[in-house]
């Protein structure tokens, strides 16, 4: 049997398309795939209105649906945004928070809902560590935080 993966979708209330140009914006490797409309037939929207819109964020397939308001996002889904260093941290926060809202610990919530983790990679490494010290205090130190600051992560793992 053949797969091509998975793909992840996103339901929205009349905004999909909309949320795919903001995701296609902030991540590269993505583009805009189909666009498809409502006939007429399926409940949910007028006809000629957009239905789905498929897209790909940072190379992750995705497609949109304007389901209607009967569902919404919650944080018990995220996504995981893996960030090489601070310059990323910052840049993927500031454009996933904008419009949106700052949660604790490298979460943030969009401007459509969706819920974001904005992770170091290092700190992966950091809490995964053997030494159960060095792994507790860079626990400790990530838990005070909204955005996270990889400086001050390391210094609370190196126990500065």
């Amino acid at each position: 049997m053949a797969s091509d993966g998975f793909t992840t979708c996103l339901w929205f209330d009349g905004r999909a398309e909309e949320a795919a140009q903001h995701y296609i914006s902030i991540f590269k490797n993505s583009r805009l795939g189909r666009i498809t409309h409502y006939t007429g037939v399926e409940p949910g929207g007028p006809a000629g209105s957009v239905l789905t819109v498929e897209f790909e964020a940072n190379g992750q397939k995705f497609v949109g649906l304007n389901g209607g308001p009967q569902f919404t996002f919650s944080e018990a889904i995220s996504f995981q945004v893996h960030c090489a260093d601070q310059d990323e941290v910052d840049y993927y926060w500031s454009k996933l928070s904008e419009g949106g809202e700052e949660g604790p610990c490298g979460w943030v919530k969009d401007k459509f809902g969706v819920s974001w983790q904005i992770v170091p990679t290092v700190l992966i490494d950091m809490i995964a560590d053997a030494d159960p010290g060095k792994a507790k205090r860079a626990t400790e130190a990530m838990m005070k935080m909204g955005k996270l600051d990889i400086a001050a992560l390391q210094a609370a793992y190196d126990g500065a």
